[in-house]
């Protein structure tokens, strides 16, 4: 795929052109960014935000991306998601080439970095628990206070050290930056910036007993991999004076700028990695790439493109202000996209068998349609035409309804690319559903042709019962009922929709869809758009996904 260069100008953009233009404090300078997940989940479509800045934002200026994992909390962190993480990005279009890391690969510096802190007195033992530091916190008026703050420096160095070699238990000390317990900004009162934790690292194995903090771990691999500009969500622009101070008070190759954006909210979903993986562990969906996720796995799965994540992250732009965008717009993007990429298809889903009782039983016609009306060089697909075929069932009404434009006794309409037909009746079984209907073509109007100019409205899709596929389809809507579950009264999970996912068995497919393969897009028509599932879809086993409705509900200002 194609690297679109779809970024718009942002203010990110015009701090980094002032930042190396002559004079800029990185005149001279290739700009160099990266996008550090932490490795303890799946990325969701905020995380796409923050990619297309980082990636998109390197691009822009002819700079460079890495791509490193913070793996600096052995809790919850796992090789499934490093590999997991890989793949959305190349799949979003973007390459960090050789340039992947691990923030682990810095343990040993970073310990380095704060033994030089203690031995400049910038850094002491506290031996403060969790609660207490809560409790000498203070409060905009009174500032926190520590009892171990004037520790010695060389205790300060022994300590430290037999924290390393693993003489303390978890939470019986840690290491605090001397910063300053009056300041206004919370996250500058002696912050802490290592802490004990023994627990096996899925890089590192029990080498480490004692780990960085992401305040402290974060700027000292920003500066060690030379990145100019370290492009953060807005959360940590109050700790920025603590990324600044960091790399002001060690020995670090380069200082990075850190700039902050907001980041992407979404109405009808949730985008917590907490909450994601209850959703999972507690098996409200099948999975971290369940179509109904945020996920950006399940929203491969489901239908969405690269191309409409783009999109969509462009035209939603970069600002310093939080905002909750419409999941009617992520859709419109991805209908726009797929308006024009999406083969033409024709799908019964909920399917009554239509007779026409004057064609011959024995006969089978081809017809040549377009693969898509404004592309021709996508080709043409035959389609056969028998006897027998498949319809909707709502495309037929025994007793219409006004201004009903389908199958009724007495109407005529267009089978779509193939005849005129006129209903005759239906049958029905003995509980009175329509089981069959009846119909009489007319041999003159093939291909749709009126040589006696009648007006005919209505138009229906069909699939011929000769060679038609059986098929599973998934119909997906949105996971929750309400626009903010997490805001709610209840708990999120108790606002889970129950007809997000209503599945659909013996479906009928045109016999071109045979071939169809994973993730595969197709617009069904009059039905919208679907994808062939990456999982569950098989030669022998078809299943498809809708990834979107044709009709737009997003509403432009």
């Amino acid at each position: 795929m194609e690297n679109e260069k779809l970024v718009n100008e942002n203010f990110i953009h015009r701090f980094i052109t002032e930042d190396i233009a002559e004079g800029g404090d990185y005149a001279g300078q290739r700009v160099h960014t990266r996008f550090p997940p932490e490795p303890n989940g799946y990325l969701h479509i905020g995380h796409a935000k923050a990619v297309c800045v980082d990636f998109g934002t390197a691009e822009k200026f002819g700079g460079i991306c890495n791509l490193r994992m913070d793996d600096t909390n052995p809790t919850k962190e796992d090789v499934e998601y490093v590999d997991a993480i890989k793949e959305d990005i190349r799949w979003l279009g973007f390459d960090w080439e050789d340039r992947f890391y691990y923030a682990s690969d810095y343990f040993e510096q970073m310990y380095g970095y704060a033994v030089e802190l203690i031995e400049k007195g910038l850094a002491y033992v506290c031996e403060l628990s969790g609660e207490q530091m809560r409790e000498y916190r203070g409060d905009l008026s009174a500032p926190a206070t520590s009892p171990y703050r004037d520790r010695p420096i060389e205790e300060s160095l022994d300590l430290f050290k037999r924290m390393r070699a693993g003489e303390f238990e978890d939470g019986r000390m840690t290491l605090r930056a001397k910063i300053d317990l009056a300041s206004g900004n919370f996250a500058m009162r002696d912050p802490v910036i290592y802490r004990i934790n023994h627990m096996s690292h899925h890089r590192t194995g029990d080498k480490w007993c004692i780990y960085p903090m992401y305040d402290f771990a974060h700027p000292i691999e920003d500066a060690l991999e030379g990145i100019t500009h370290s492009l953060c969500t807005l959360e940590f622009e109050a700790h920025r004076p603590l990324y600044d101070w960091v790399v002001e008070n060690i020995s670090a190759p380069c200082k990075p700028r850190q700039i902050e954006f907001a980041r992407l909210g979404i109405n009808n979903t949730v985008m917590s990695k907490r909450k994601l993986r209850q959703l999972v562990e507690e098996n409200f969906v099948s999975g971290w790439d369940d179509p109904r996720m945020p996920t950006l796995c399940g929203m491969r799965r489901r239908g969405y493109t690269p191309e409409a994540i783009r999109s969509f992250t462009d035209q939603i732009g970069v600002s310093k202000v939080n905002s909750t965008v419409e999941y009617s717009f992520l859709e419109h993007c991805l209908r726009d996209d797929l308006n024009e990429r999406a083969a033409r298809a024709m799908a019964v889903l909920d399917p009554v068998k239509l007779v026409i009782t004057n064609y011959p039983e024995d006969k089978t016609e081809e017809f040549e349609v377009e693969n898509h009306p404004n592309h021709p060089e996508m080709g043409t697909r035959k389609v056969s035409f028998s006897r027998e075929l498949y319809i909707e069932s709502t495309d037929f009404m025994e007793e219409p309804f006004k201004k009903y434009q389908r199958l009724y006794p007495g109407n005529e309409v267009r089978i779509k690319s193939a005849y005129i037909v006129k209903c005759t009746g239906c049958k029905k079984d003995d509980n009175g559903k329509v089981i069959e209907v009846y119909a009489e073509y007319d041999p003159e109007t093939r291909g749709g042709n009126t040589p006696d100019g009648r007006k005919v409205r209505g138009t229906i899709h069909w699939v011929n019962a000769k060679d038609c596929l059986n098929a599973e389809v998934r119909l997906y809507d949105n996971l929750f009922t309400v626009e903010d579950p997490d805001g709610g009264e209840k708990d999120f999970v108790e606002y889970i929709n129950p007809e997000s996912l209503v599945v659909l068995k013996n479906c009928k497919l045109e016999n071109s869809l045979k071939n169809a393969k994973a993730e595969d897009r197709f617009q069904f028509m009059r039905q919208g758009y679907f994808c062939a599932d990456n999982k569950d879809s098989s030669e022998d086993n078809l299943v498809f996904n809708r990834a979107v409705g044709l009709k737009d509900s997003f509403k432009r200002n």
